[in-house]
């Protein structure tokens, strides 16, 4: 069963690329914050690079007006997400983190295997909105699909939700 809105986030350990690989606890990620939290099967995949990570890169100013801060999760390496995201030209308010074993993923209920395509266990995707911690809206988007979990649907359900 994936995590569910009015639940605490888990607790394990993700990467990012700063002067090395370094650890980020999600509790620094969320602990006294409104953040967003969308997570990509994988850098580099077709809808991930066109449509995903551009549509929170288009509409980062919005969620700043709210006080919200945004991060992406895949299950790739730390190196892998630094250079998506320059590839991507992602400004650097938009945390990039790397779930490399899929700890964050599993614990979240929110893996999924993709082994049939070579890649693994991944990350579903998805998009959710905490506040200090605990989930207030999770969208999880049905295989093959990306309707739900981008940027704008964020947004819409966010200012719904006030």
């Amino acid at each position: 069963m994936s995590i569910q809105p009015g639940e605490r986030i888990p607790e394990p350990v993700l990467q990012t690329l700063r002067d090395g690989v370094q650890p980020v606890a999600t509790g620094e990620l969320f602990d006294g914050r409104k953040r967003v939290l969308f997570s990509v099967p994988g850098a580099f995949t077709p809808t991930c690079s066109a449509r995903h990570l551009p549509g929170y890169v288009e509409h980062l100013d919005a969620f700043a007006a709210k006080g919200i801060e945004v991060a992406c999760m895949a299950v790739n390496d730390a190196f892998v997400m630094d250079a998506w995201a320059k590839s991507q030209s992602v400004p650097a308010a938009i945390t990039m983190l790397a779930d490399g074993n899929g700890a964050f993923a599993r614990q979240l209920g929110l893996e999924f295997d993709a082994s049939a395509f070579g890649m693994g266990m991944r990350a579903k995707r998805f998009a959710l909105y905490a506040e200090d911690g605990v989930v207030k809206i999770l969208h999880v988007e049905a295989p093959g699909e990306f309707k739900v979990s981008g940027a704008e649907a964020m947004l819409a359900a966010i200012d719904a939700m006030s």
